[in-house]
This record gives structure tokens, sequence and C-alpha cells, in this order.
């Protein structure tokens, strides 16, 4: 501020544009949050058949998964099977019954849902694969896709497969 003339003071006009649009960028950035909204809601119960169901299987790594094929995304499109179906854990077969993947819900958090899943392969050298994947949605009506987890637990620790597969690396 400067002193003018009498006993008033008078703001400089270039000193309080500067502090407008430092006001403005803190109001946008505190309203971003509110603009982005809360996210997918994952549910709360048969979380293991709706991971069936979502899961894309072009984020799967190699070893769990079927040969891709155009216009397929689902187990169901591949004509998978669900052996067994509980709260937390379900199993899908392949029609052939060669492929068997066993999934068990870790955790269900805003971030995603962490998966372990484990798989059984006839025929190849590896025959048992387990990895944690962090499964995420886009929007409510989207397939989940993701990528291994870093986050560890306990009750899953990798076995088996390559170490690092570029077609699940990405979200």
């Amino acid at each position: 501020m400067r002193r003018s003339g009498g006993r008033r003071f008078v703001r400089s006009g270039r000193k309080e544009s500067d502090e407008m649009k430092v006001l403005a960028g803190m109001m946008l950035l505190a309203c971003v949050p509110l603009a982005m909204g809360k996210g997918v809601e994952y549910p709360k119960e048969k979380v293991a058949s709706y991971v069936i169901e979502k899961v894309s299987v072009k984020v799967l790594p190699s070893e769990m998964r079927p040969k891709l094929e155009k216009g397929k995304q689902t187990f169901a499109d591949y004509g998978f099977v669900t052996a067994k179906a509980s709260e937390k854990e379900a199993v899908v077969e392949a029609p052939d019954g060669g492929l068997r993947i066993n999934f068990s819900v870790l955790e269900v958090s805003r971030s995603g849902i962490y998966v372990c899943m484990n798989s059984t392969v006839p025929n190849r050298s590896t025959t048992r694969v387990q990895r944690v994947m962090l499964l995420k949605s886009k929007n409510a009506d989207g397939l989940l896709k993701g990528s291994e987890s870093a986050k560890e637990f306990d009750s899953c620790p990798a076995i088996g497969g390559a170490d690092l597969d570029a077609s699940t690396s990405t979200y």
C-alpha cells in the first residue's frame, strides 16, 4: 500500500491483481475434489462374484488368462464358468477344464479391490502361479482393470510365473 496526498491509503492495482490470481487459484484447487466426485463405489457384499463378472482378462498375467481373442474381454466371453463363489472367494474354470483360477478378495477400498489370484495351469513349466492384483474401474459400469500390486499381503505371496509381464503393467 502507498500513501497518497492525505491520510487515505490506496492499494496498488498490480498488487491487488496478483492477490486475486492467487486467491482464484486456491479456490480452484479447493474445488477440484468436489468436481471429481467420490469415484466408483465398489460393492460391500459378494465382491468375489463382482470381480469375476467385471474383470478384464487382458490385464491378468499371461499365465492366468486364456489366449486373447478380438472382441472378448471377460471370463464369460471366453466361456469360463464359475465353479464356486462365496462372499470373498470364487473359482472360475475354462470350458475345456484346463485353466482354473481362484480369486480371494483381500481388501476393498476407495483405491480399488485387492485380489489374490492363484491358478493351476496344466502342461506348462510353471504349474502354479499366484499374484496380488489391484483392480479398479473408471466408472460404475466399466470393466475392472489394473495391475500387479506393489502392496504385499502375507496371505498371498507371489509364486511362479514371469517377474513382469508388460501387458499387465498398465491401467
